[in-house]
């Protein structure tokens, strides 16, 4: 079995308060990792700031931060309603209800002229000295956050990035049993410029979103690795060894190449028989690769 790491955010972000918690946090699209780092200031909750909803109150002092709840409108439409508020340093959006936001993160695309990252609810919660219930969150019953509009919180006293790259392919041994299946890691893959810091930002995202294997030959995969382009894989000796690959030579992971491949699939022409890959370009459309 072969498995991916969807990973956005090559910077793993540490976020401390001046009560002494400690939680995650990921990057927004507009902010640069020394914008993040560089946040700090008194935390206010400023609600879900979409339109029809309260608006959003200006900042009353210096160094304040708006902390806005995820959901309904984009993340942009709530980043310009604090901007229209007026005051704030930084905005921390805190994830929503679901079994992957109740403690998650992820790296949100917003636009605005203002830091912006993520966090997960129960450090929103935290935040304000709110009880935070996980098994209510995991249920995925909608609910805005029982925190007031204009609650002063914590001091967000420290935010730290650290590398971790963008993620792995992962190869795994499946054991099957009779009544379960154990899943053992074998080996992982990644492009060197998916672990190379040079290569955080400007090079687009560096990550994988599917895998396709050959129906003819079960050790091939082929990956659509965004901005890395077409990758091809084959397991030789429990091993995940690069025997291809595709970008085109316009701009993008190397200064002369770049692609941003989200989807493949290997076809087989039902005539002929000949095998063909079909690779989904997120801003050119549908490419079609021959297997020689």
């Amino acid at each position: 079995m072969i498995g991916t790491d969807e990973d956005f955010d090559p910077y793993r972000l540490g976020v401390s308060t001046d009560d002494g918690g400690e939680f995650r946090g990921a990057i927004g699209s507009n902010t640069t990792v020394e914008q993040a780092t560089g946040i700090s200031g008194t935390a206010v909750f400023v609600g879900r700031a979409c339109p029809g909803d309260p608006a959003v109150p200006p900042a009353t002092g210096p160094d304040q931060i708006a902390v806005v709840e995820r959901g309904v409108c984009l993340f942009t439409e709530k980043v310009a309603a604090v901007l229209a508020a007026g005051g704030y340093e930084a905005v921390v959006i805190m994830n929503r209800e679901g079994t992957d936001a109740c403690t998650g993160v992820f790296a949100p695309s917003v636009e605005g002229d203002i830091p912006v990252i993520l966090v997960g609810r129960d450090a929103g919660f935290a935040l304000f000295d709110e009880p935070f219930d996980l098994a209510a969150c995991l249920d995925d019953t909608p609910e805005l956050a029982p925190i007031p509009i204009g609650t002063v919180g914590d001091e967000i006293t420290d935010v730290e990035a650290v590398f971790d790259g963008w993620g792995y392919v992962h190869l795994f041994g499946v054991s099957i049993g009779a009544t379960s299946a154990t899943l053992t890691e074998l080996d992982t893959f990644a492009i060197p410029e998916a672990m190379d810091p040079d290569f955080a930002e400007g090079f687009g995202d560096l990550s994988v979103h599917e895998v396709a294997t050959d129906p003819t030959d079960p050790d091939l995969a082929y990956l659509s690795y965004y901005a890395g382009g077409l990758r091809a894989l084959r397991i030789v000796d429990g091993e995940l060894v690069e025997v291809g690959g595709y970008i085109d030579p316009v701009g993008g992971v190397t200064p002369a190449g770049g692609n941003n491949f989200w989807g493949v699939e290997v076809w087989t022409h039902p005539e002929t028989g000949q095998e063909y890959i079909l690779a989904s370009d997120r801003d050119s459309g549908l490419w079609i690769f021959q297997d020689p």
